[in-house]
């Protein structure tokens, strides 16, 4: 079973007015998405943001973004740089794969010399 963080990218503070609450003290978070599993650790394109009012806790959600915060928003998008996306195999994917070829060598080698027998 995978498991997934979002891995925070770039924070900021901007003085926006809150569209629930008319306060002046929203953060801005970019967040990129990293799964890891057993034999894999993964980097993906996906980046994520939020809006956060520090006054009330609330989600500001696109359809309330005000013309001001749209533009505040699509700076702060531009100078986000994500992670390039990768693959990184874990020790224990070539363990196994070693030990599968380890244990087909050693069936062949039976079979060729005679220690074990095909079933007819």
């Amino acid at each position: 079973m995978a498991k997934q963080q979002m891995m925070l990218l770039k924070e900021a503070e901007i003085t926006n007015n809150c569209p629930v609450c008319f306060n002046q003290e929203l953060k801005l978070s970019f967040y990129q998405k990293h799964t890891e599993g057993i034999f894999v650790k993964k980097v993906t394109n996906q980046v994520v943001h939020e809006i956060k009012c520090k006054t009330c806790f609330s989600l500001i959600y696109p359809v309330n973004w005000t013309p001001d915060i749209e533009r505040v928003f699509d700076y702060y998008n531009k100078l986000v740089v994500p992670k390039k996306a990768s693959t990184q195999f874990k020790p224990l994917l070539f363990v196994v794969i070693l030990l599968a070829v380890a244990a087909v060598g050693g069936v062949l080698y039976a079979l060729m010399k005679g220690i074990i027998q095909m079933p007819h």
